[in-house]
């Protein structure tokens, strides 16, 4: 899930690399943000001890991805 998540980043980057020059502090720095945090806190998520732990990172992560496409 981690490989799939980096891989919806470097999307994330590449789409937005296109969006017009005055977007570049407002939806592309949000897309980006929001892409960079579901990919970190899956990552997070997968370094923990317990189940409980690596599911509240997973829904982190879903909220990130949320963010992204609402």
């Amino acid at each position: 899930m981690l490989h799939k998540a980096m891989g919806w980043t470097r999307g994330v980057y590449g789409a937005s690399a296109g969006f017009p020059a005055e977007e570049r502090f407002g939806l592309t720095a949000q897309l980006r943000r929001a892409a960079v945090s579901a990919s970190s806190n899956a990552a997070e998520g997968e370094g923990r001890s317990t189940h409980a732990e690596a599911v509240r990172f997973l829904e982190i992560a879903h909220g990130s991805l949320v963010e992204a496409f609402c």
